[in-house]
């Protein structure tokens, strides 16, 4: 879904980190960051504090007509190039995309959708069902109007029995007849219908407040019919259309695409709220150790750069750091299972090696998530309590403890769950007296991402556990999410990221049927917290923050996955653009983006 473009697309990058002078003269350089006077504020210990970041930043300067926009996609491996929204699982992929987007709804700064988009959502909540309406005129980048037939066919591709993607899961079954036509028992999907050219309604089994924020099976993306229809869906992953010349909604158009590399956009003439200011956007695949040498060199407009860097680049005359809550966190994930992907669904192994909650406590309480924060991300990332976003207000809750670092009660936790030192090597064995190691998955990004795991290695050893590289090493990004959806039977434990997006519901990444929920934990107490949070009673709103709290303390008491830290989306802004501003509810929106110099400021 839209949300005010914002920087979303930059903030996605983000995840995957968790994975002077020019001839100006003085007057044309300054600029104003709102709260900051143009600088981070610093604490006594030299670390940002991250609620004095500034949202926006203006430089004076007469605007240029039209210009190149080049932004920097921070990544240690290409991106797969996966431009479909029903399709694509990578960050990076999103984050190009949102350039073009084809989505249907924009949201408001509590994450609800407005009326403000290209279409119009009507809930019909005593008769669970929601009517999509095409606002005005919109035409498709290539002048073909936007109809109702396209906003259907984007369910039909999901709920198709060939559809290989991930986002056919309990939220999308939750439309009336999905899973008939998915089992191939029906040649449509019952419960949608097309009540003119701009408007079809959706039937479902049942209407949650998740719906106002793009839940309860709710898609909120179009797909041009006009260009995929002769495609099968099995074949469409592959096709031209979704990897080489796409038809977008969004502000820009796709015009070169170098797999894995880079990106050129150029202006959508026919985008429904205008051609924007800028005439292209160049986008490139930078590395986390190069980004701070590319942004000092004025190669770049607007990047995400990796929180471990921030200390080389505060103080760049030519750029402006803004900032803001991320919608997102990192975590250590447990395997307990694996996913049937036949039946859709995640099947929970009792006999798993890490099915000991108190051995699961213990590695978490051995953690010293603080030390990390402080030593190698000057306090853009904090330690995290919780699996959902402080960004989340009416959800998150700043009162749980979640697992801070204490060493003694992680060996208390081992004692008793009896895994003890029997040869006296200063590392525990199992239950049964056998040697016992863990296998933990890591991403190789940033350049002190060994440094990071290494640490962990250490609290962990200083326990007493045996914690071992998957592969001996750390994995490149792209081969370690495959791995991990895939439950290699390497890997015991492993440590990732989430970006939730603008909707707080957790059943897309920790239900039964969802593809995402790569620890496999699966509880009838898990189901019943997670229908909770998204049931109709969960209309009132006092009645869901009560549901949300139950499930964050069910998840910090099970501990299947994790929280490790909470981030700060950090962007660093080149001083040729006029303005900026990555407000969740005022931001910019990527059309009005104007240039006042020809390239990036060096």
């Amino acid at each position: 879904m839209r949300k005010k473009w914002l920087m979303n697309v930059i903030t996605l990058a983000i995840i995957l980190l968790l994975a002077t002078a020019c001839n100006r003269n003085d007057k044309e350089q300054s600029n104003e960051a709102e709260g900051s006077n143009d600088k981070p504020a610093q604490t006594e210990d030299n670390k940002v504090d991250t609620n004095l970041l500034p949202t926006k930043v203006t430089n004076e300067g007469e605007a240029i007509e039209g210009g190149t926009l080049h932004v920097g996609l921070v990544a240690d491996s290409p991106f797969k190039g996966i431009f479909l929204a029903e399709l694509y699982t990578d960050a990076t992929d999103s984050s190009i995309m949102g350039y073009a987007s084809n989505s249907l709804f924009e949201i408001d700064g509590d994450f609800l959708i407005t009326d403000e988009g290209i279409a119009k959502l009507d809930v019909d909540t005593d008769n669970n069902k929601v009517t999509i309406t095409i606002q005005e005129d919109v035409k498709w980048s290539d002048g073909t109007p936007l109809t109702a037939e396209d906003l259907i066919y984007p369910y039909e591709i999901i709920g198709h029995p060939d559809y290989e993607g991930v986002r056919y899961d309990d939220d999308f079954k939750n439309i009336v007849g999905a899973e008939e036509y998915h089992e191939g028992k029906a040649d449509k999907i019952s419960g949608i219908k097309k009540i003119d050219d701009k408007t079809i309604e959706i039937s479902l089994k049942k209407v949650s407040p998740a719906i106002y924020s793009g839940g309860d099976g709710l898609w909120g993306y179009a797909a041009p019919k006009h260009q995929l229809k002769s495609i099968a869906v099995k074949d469409l992953i592959s096709s031209d259309a979704v990897r080489k010349n796409p038809i977008t909604l969004g502000p820009f158009k796709y015009d070169n695409i170098v797999n894995g590399e880079s990106v050129q956009l150029v202006a959508n003439e026919n985008y429904y709220k205008g051609k924007p200011k800028v005439d292209k956007v160049v986008i490139k695949v930078v590395s986390t150790s190069t980004i701070g040498e590319a942004l000092k060199a004025g190669q770049f407009d607007i990047s995400s750069f990796p929180a471990t860097q921030y200390d080389t680049i505060k103080n760049l005359s030519n750029i402006s750091i803004l900032g803001r809550p991320d919608l997102s966190y990192s975590y250590l994930g447990f395997k307990l299972g694996k996913y049937d992907k036949e039946k859709g669904e995640n099947i929970y192994d009792e006999k798993a090696k890490m099915n000991d909650v108190q051995l699961r406590q213990a590695i978490a309480y051995a953690m010293d998530i603080e030390t990390v924060s402080d030593r190698f991300y000057q306090g853009l990332r904090v330690r995290a309590n919780s699996l959902i976003p402080p960004a989340f207000k009416t959800y998150y809750d700043g009162t749980l403890e979640g697992y801070q670092y204490d060493p003694d009660k992680a060996k208390e936790l081992l004692d008793e769950a009896g895994f003890k030192d029997v040869d006296g090597d200063g590392l525990r064995e199992d239950k049964d007296g056998n040697k016992f190691t863990i296998r933990l998955a890591a991403i190789a990004g940033s350049d002190t991402a060994e440094a990071i795991v290494e640490y962990y290695r250490q609290n962990w050893k200083d326990v007493g556990l045996d914690v071992q590289l998957t592969t001996g090493r750390l994995i490149e990004a792209n081969s370690f999410y495959d791995k991990v959806e895939a439950d290699d039977p390497e890997i015991d434990m492993y440590l990732a990221g989430w970006g939730t997006g603008t909707n707080p519901s957790p059943a897309g990444l920790y239900s039964k049927g969802a593809a995402f929920n790569f620890s496999r934990y699966v509880s009838d107490d898990l189901t019943k917290l997670l229908n909770d949070i998204d049931s109709q009673e969960a209309l009132d709103p006092t009645y869901r923050a009560r549901a949300f709290r139950k499930w964050q303390e069910y998840m910090a008491d099970k501990a299947m996955v994790v929280p490790t830290l909470f981030s700060t989306s950090t962007i660093a802004v080149n001083k040729r653009i006029k303005s900026y501003n990555i407000d969740r509810e005022t931001g910019t929106e990527i059309q009005d983006l104007e240039l006042i110099a020809d390239a990036p400021i060096k």
